[in-house]
């Protein structure tokens, strides 16, 4: 082994520790491992920015905004909502949701589709008295499986399309992953309805759990001057047997009180902090002299006269209020918005409001302006943003909707018939959307997730350290001497159980351009189609299902369907075994 190759080896192995640890943003931690490829001189400038160029990465932005545009018109969260009205029982419901879901997502970017329905699979449920968990996770493993039937329904495809391009190789078909990833989608299918729906939690609503528990959510309220039971107890004051309501801590100057006994006297200025039922905190308000701090100039109030509404909203991985304080974040100034309370995986937040260092997948319950939904919908911050009292409006006409789909339809064919590549297809999808104005340049590149391009970005140029140095071809013959007495099977099995651990604890692109040049390197080696080995790892590195961290569209549902981490490892580490053994033997036998 070279220096050279040790450098990068050591390089990688403290990049992945990274983002185990979280210790940064993941793009960042990529991206800054690059940026120490380039500056010790391994990676030329062409060689570090050429990711930035690749046909795979610039595809996948351009089929944010396709995505964007067809979400935009509503067509598509309105024809769900009208076809499952019409069902029946829980297992007709997952049918007529999951099935065409699992088919969007193989055209359509899966990330967009998760945001869009959770609010609507969330709001359906609560309805009908339905657990949100027994769906939430199911879309989350539909949208990623349905991504795998084509060349443009994931992310990871079309990176290793790109790759494959970059070795000169032919790449993929928009069809070429399908003969793997339909039997995966059956599969899958059938496992959810039968065994996967008997291992989902049964978790209440996030709208329910505000009603019907007491002891898990946070709010604050002030004494103002005013109020008639200044210097008096608090049993006097009327605030120690509240029904459904609990007095935890009085916040005074620096002051903590906790526990707050009945005989401890209230002063102006306090900070009352409760644990409790919304409704009750919104009667509460009511008495003279007591105002909820929200971080906003609105209060309960308003929602009677519909100046204001609840919102939830989910905090995304890449927000910029992650590692700091809600008052930290100023989050009054900069969404005008007050966080009345913050869910976290069932967990009991004992802290202020303000003082709650929001995490990923967090489920904050807002009280906001009528048009906040709105203007943060396609914000970074959030993965979901929904009104708990009004569906979002949806602002565009059906024909516009409709018109939208037939771009996006006719761009496919144009694929499949090899008239246009992918990149080519997407761009003029793009332009059509602007030049008609179904889309300003503005709300275009709202949709774009740069994190996600940097991150991609970032990750390729990795790969080209790794094949430069011989790295890729060095890891290559250390697995063939383990593997190939075993026989090809066994390499096969081997090959895609190393690129799902990597995009369980790391991310499904970054664990494809890891393990791509070790692939390409064994095919080579064994005079096999490398093709068949793309394919593999392009499989693995979706097939995602065991932690919330591993793909993005499981931390979507995170929050809103009340998950602990061991949810996704019992439903979905049998999933991960079933399609790991589909995908395997098909590819074994349709490619070698």
């Amino acid at each position: 082994m070279t220096f050279e190759m040790l450098f990068v080896l050591i390089l990688i192995v403290a990049m992945l520790a990274g983002l185990i640890l979280e210790v940064a943003r993941p793009d960042m931690v990529i991206f800054s491992a690059l940026v120490l490829l380039l500056l010790s001189g391994i990676l030329t400038v062409d060689e570090a920015l050429s990711g930035f160029s690749n046909e795979g990465m610039l595809t996948v932005a351009l089929l944010f905004i396709v995505a964007g545009a067809v979400q935009k018109s509503g067509l598509i969260d309105r024809m769900m909502q009208t076809w499952l009205q019409n069902s029946k029982t829980q297992t007709d419901s997952m049918l007529r949701f999951f099935v065409p879901t699992s088919m969007f997502s193989a055209f359509l970017n899966n990330t967009p589709i998760v945001v869009t329905f959770t609010p609507i699979i969330k709001n359906w449920c609560e309805e009908r008295g339905i657990a949100p968990s027994k769906f939430l996770i199911p879309l989350s493993y539909v949208t990623i499986l349905g991504g795998t039937i084509t060349l443009m329904g994931t992310s990871t495809n079309l990176v290793v399309h790109g790759m494959m391009l970059d070795f000169g190789l032919e790449g993929f078909s928009l069809f070429t992953p399908a003969v793997v990833g339909i039997p995966a989608v059956l599969i899958g299918l059938i496992y959810l309805f039968t065994i996967g729906t008997k291992l989902l939690p049964d978790n209440k609503g996030f709208s329910q759990r505000i009603k019907e528990d007491s002891k898990e959510y946070i709010a604050e309220m002030q004494v103002m001057p005013h109020f008639p039971h200044i210097d008096e107890s608090v049993k006097r004051a009327g605030l120690r047997d509240l029904k459904g309501l609990y007095l935890i801590e009085i916040m005074r100057g620096d002051e903590r009180i906790s526990p707050v006994k009945s005989t401890t006297l209230i002063h102006a200025g306090d900070r009352l902090i409760f644990t409790g039922l919304i409704s009750t905190i919104a009667d509460l308000q009511k008495i003279k002299g007591l105002q909820l701090e929200t971080g906003t100039n609105i209060d309960l109030d308003d929602l009677k006269n519909g100046t204001t509404n609840l919102v939830e909203a989910v905090v995304s991985d890449q927000s910029l209020l992650l590692s700091k304080s809600i008052k930290q974040s100023q989050f009054r100034s900069r969404y005008d918005a007050g966080v009345i309370a913050v869910h976290r995986n069932n967990e009991r937040i004992n802290s202020k409001v303000g003082d709650i260092v929001l995490k990923p997948g967090d489920s904050l319950l807002l009280l906001a302006g009528t048009d906040f939904v709105e203007k943060y919908q396609q914000s970074n911050d959030f993965f979901v943003v929904s009104s708990l009292d009004t569906p979002a409006s949806l602002n565009q006409s059906p024909a516009k909707g409709w018109f939208s789909i037939a771009v996006l339809l006719v761009m496919i064919m144009m694929v499949t018939l090899g008239w246009l590549s992918m990149f080519k297809a997407m761009a003029v999808a793009v332009l059509i959307f602007l030049i008609t104005k179904m889309m300003t340049p503005e709300e275009a590149k709202k949709y774009v997730h740069f994190n996600v391009l940097l991150l991609i970005a970032s990750a390729l140029g990795i790969g080209v350290a790794m094949r430069k140095t011989g790295l890729a071809e060095w890891v290559a013959g250390g697995l063939l001497d383990v593997g190939e007495p075993l026989g090809l099977m066994a390499m096969l099995f081997i090959m895609y159980i190393l690129t799902n651990v990597f995009t369980e604890l790391i991310t499904n692109s970054a664990a494809a351009v890891i393990m791509l040049p070790i692939g390409i390197e064994m095919a080579q080696t064994l005079s096999l189609n490398p093709t068949g080995f793309a394919v593999l790892i392009a499989m693995a590195a979706s097939a995602s299902f065991m932690t919330p961290i591993g793909y993005q569209t499981n931390l979507i549902v995170y929050g809103p369907g009340g998950y602990q981490f061991t949810d996704y490892v019992k439903v979905g580490l049998p999933l991960s075994l079933f399609v790991m053994i589909t995908s395997v033997l098909i590819i074994y036998y349709v490619w070698f």
